[in-house]
């Protein structure tokens, strides 16, 4: 295995999805640590802080799990806000879509952003947790 990833980030407003992601991190020890925000607003808002000091960086995970049904600020709109940031991190990030809804067209919308490593269905099979952490590492 790979160097650990540091920090993951979940953008999920079901608690009980949250919890179990939460569990199976900190049982097969996946990351060093968690952010969780139950919006993207949240999240966006937290990412646009660090940015004002470059000295945080570190504080910006290193990958991002994205729910798409969302209050607030979804997931598409999270995304469509996030890709105007990025390209001011130094840092990269894994970001994958994690959605309940098999859809083919937010399958296709959500590839459609090249920031989209991939496109997970709820609920997420331990198996592929670990590969998805794996490779990050790698």
């Amino acid at each position: 295995m790979g160097q650990k990833v540091e920090l993951a980030c979940i953008i999920d407003d079901d608690k009980i999805y949250v919890n179990l992601v939460k569990k199976i991190i900190e049982i097969k020890k996946l990351s060093e640590n968690l952010l969780i925000y139950k919006n993207g607003k949240e999240a966006l808002d937290y990412f646009k802080e660090i940015m004002q000091n470059v000295t945080d960086e570190d504080k910006l995970p290193d990958i991002i799990f994205l729910d798409l049904n969302m209050p607030v600020m979804d997931g598409w709109e999270f995304l469509n806000e996030f890709i105007k940031i990025k390209n001011n991190l130094n840092k990269k990030i894994t970001l994958y879509v994690v959605s309940s809804s098999i859809d083919p067209r937010d399958l296709e919308r959500a590839k459609s952003f090249n920031l989209v490593t991939d496109y997970l269905i709820k609920p997420i099979e331990l198996k592929k947790f670990e590969k998805i952490f794996d490779r990050t590492a790698a």
